[in-house]
């Protein structure tokens, strides 16, 4: 598996493609691609990675990704059971810049537009209040005319870019413009979300890049913004809190399906990102 520039065949020679897909899972390889990418997941949840950032989704998430920002979204694993029925639906609406035609977006009346497009280069999600008011219009554009589609599409942009009810994903600017080292982070990534409730050791994740640790080190660091240490301890948790929300558990007993060996551990590691103890975090839902 390799972090990959994606070069979808169907959307060669074209500025926009819409398309309403009906899947078992969403997983796919760590990857990017030189169109912006608007994403509504109407059904599906897991653990997202937009640049930096590691965050649970689920129904309902809208979001703008911007041209070359590395991006995966697994889905929980459920979704992955053999002969599960669950099914991903999303609509993937990707477009070039210039979709409307070139330099449309510098003109004054879009100056809101071109602004949204220059922060989706970090990724960005909308409030669940604001994907409900375009659920309707979402699903029914990919049934729409290519012109017809155009239009719908730059009224989102436009409408969205007058929200304030979103938020940035990744804290840095982590678009890809090179292929340097391409088969090493995606199965990297792989490996810790399939083992994570497992001990998972610097040296075990080096081994699966074919690197020594240190190289692996800076390597990761690179191109995640995170040490491995982190990266790992933001799958664990988020894990948790998708456990709190969506399982009946007792809270130490996620701790130890998570993989940590210690509730102490457990709890500050939760507090520091998820910004509250798991009593608390689950008390709220």
């Amino acid at each position: 598996m390799k972090l990959v520039l994606k070069n979808n065949e169907s959307f060669v020679n074209k500025r926009i493609s819409i398309v309403k897909k009906e899947v078992p899972c969403l997983d796919s390889a760590w990857h990017y691609h030189p169109e912006f990418e608007l994403l509504y997941i109407s059904k599906s949840s897991g653990i997202g990675f937009v640049g930096d950032n590691v965050s649970h989704f689920s129904a309902g998430e809208l979001v703008l990704l911007g041209a070359y920002l590395p991006h995966l979204f697994r889905n929980d694993p459920a979704y992955y059971e053999e002969g599960g029925d669950l099914k991903v639906k999303t609509i993937v609406m990707k477009f070039m810049k210039n979709f409307m035609g070139e330099g449309t977006f510098d003109n004054p009346e879009f100056t809101s537009v071109n602004k949204l497009l220059e922060e989706s280069k970090y990724g960005v999600v909308f409030a669940k209040e604001v994907s409900k008011e375009f659920h309707d219009e979402i699903l029914e554009i990919s049934t729409l005319s290519k012109g017809e589609q155009s239009i719908r599409l730059l009224d989102f942009l436009f409408r969205l870019s007058l929200v304030e009810d979103k938020k940035q994903l990744s804290s840095t600017d982590m678009r890809q413009f090179s292929t340097d080292n391409p088969d090493r982070l995606d199965s990297v990534i792989k490996y810790i979300s399939n083992n994570y409730m497992n001990t998972i050791s610097l040296a075990d994740v080096a081994g699966i890049a074919c690197m020594t640790t240190n190289s692996f080190c800076r390597f990761f660091k690179k191109m995640t913004n995170k040490s491995f240490t982190e990266f790992l301890n933001q799958i664990r948790i988020r894990n948790a809190a998708r456990m709190l929300i969506q399982e009946n558990h007792p809270i130490s007993e996620i701790c130890y399906l998570v993989g940590y060996k210690s509730i102490p551990n457990f709890n500050k590691q939760f507090k520091q990102i998820m910004g509250d103890t798991p009593k608390g975090y689950r008390y709220k839902l």
